[in-house]
């Protein structure tokens, strides 16, 4: 009972967080400049009766000889209005209005279509950071102080500290161009799945999972080097386990529960990371559409996807909250 009203309080405030972000969202984006501008071999006049109809603009001047010279923009609460009104009624998230690839396409097909490569590069960043992350941080810990932990501390250090487009740019240059072992960009089609879309992709899993490697490794450490040391583990020496025994059976399961709540917060923050890294190896994801969607002020869109951005971060933080309480019995949230 504790735990299912805590689930509905988190529930209600990440809905009235999302509400106010949005609407931030929403207001700052619409008080910048609006310029209408045609793309190649596009109807300037039927881009304006589109605007009108979208609810971006209204009243338009004509001059003598018929062209549209003016018009004046729709109040900010109305434009909101109507956005929603769109959205709750019709089930209409928006099309695209400047960006020349995606004009007069529905907001959702886009996203739909380039949400599997940005899914596909996190998964993989994540099976691959995850166990040797895990892997480094218990050899680390059982190893206290010796040179083993010296080498690891000192490369977590480093990795931690540098930004994972300077990865981005020694996997680039070393394993892409110098070695020649992964292309340079991502091949094109929807077979992702193949080992030719596998092999494009790994260049931009590697850049993103080096931070992660390093992450898992000094929080792994850092946990299980202080549960090693408590004194239910001198209990279960005592008992006749042996140091591996003792170490499988007690540390390890009580030093993973602070770190596989952990792991779906890495994965967040690796899938918000990978904004830059989709543009450097050309991965045609969420994150280069966001971008485009923020230069090219493209309302529908940019709206749409700060939405999913902001909704899986605080889906996230409540799912990882409530993992602590399912892996630890100890832990019960909402009581008092």
């Amino acid at each position: 009972m504790y735990m299912f009203k805590y689930i509905l309080k988190r529930l209600g405030l990440m809905l009235m967080c999302f509400s106010i972000i949005m609407l931030m969202c929403f207001v700052l984006v619409k008080l910048l400049p609006f310029n209408v501008t045609a793309g190649v071999g596009q109807d300037k006049t039927r881009l304006y009766f589109q605007l009108v109809d979208r609810g971006y603009i209204e009243n338009l001047v004509y001059d003598r000889s018929g062209n549209i010279v003016g018009y004046d923009e729709v109040p900010i609460m109305r434009q909101l209005w109507l956005y929603l009104t769109r959205i709750f009624q019709d089930g209409d998230f928006g099309i695209g209005i400047k960006m020349s690839a995606y004009r007069n396409k529905p907001v959702v097909d886009v996203f739909v279509r380039h949400l599997p490569p940005t899914i596909l590069i996190n998964i993989y960043s994540s099976l691959i950071g995850v166990p040797i992350g895990l892997a480094l941080g218990i050899f680390a810990a059982l190893k206290k102080n010796k040179w083993q932990d010296h080498v690891i501390s000192t490369g977590v250090i480093v990795l931690i500290s540098v930004p994972s487009i300077v990865y981005a740019l020694l996997i680039l240059y070393f394993l892409c161009f110098k070695f020649d072992i992964f292309p340079q960009r991502m091949m094109s089609g929807t077979d992702y799945l193949s080992w030719g879309m596998f092999k494009s992709m790994m260049p931009a899993v590697l850049s993103l999972c080096l931070g992660s490697i390093a992450g898992y490794a000094r929080y792994t450490r850092a946990e299980l080097t202080e549960v090693l040391t408590s004194d239910f583990m001198l209990l279960a020496r005592t008992k006749g386990l042996t140091r591996g025994q003792a170490t499988l059976r007690h540390a390890l399961r009580n030093g993973m529960v602070p770190i596989f709540p952990s792991i779906i917060s890495e994965f967040i923050s690796v899938l918000s990371g990978s904004l830059i890294i989709e543009q450097m190896f050309s991965i045609p994801g969420v994150g280069g559409l966001y971008l485009e969607s923020i230069r090219a002020l493209d309302y529908d869109f940019f709206m749409f996807l700060s939405g999913f951005y902001c909704l899986v971060g605080l889906l996230a933080g409540i799912v990882v909250d409530i993992s602590y309480g399912i892996i630890d019995p100890r832990i019960r949230m909402g009581a008092r």
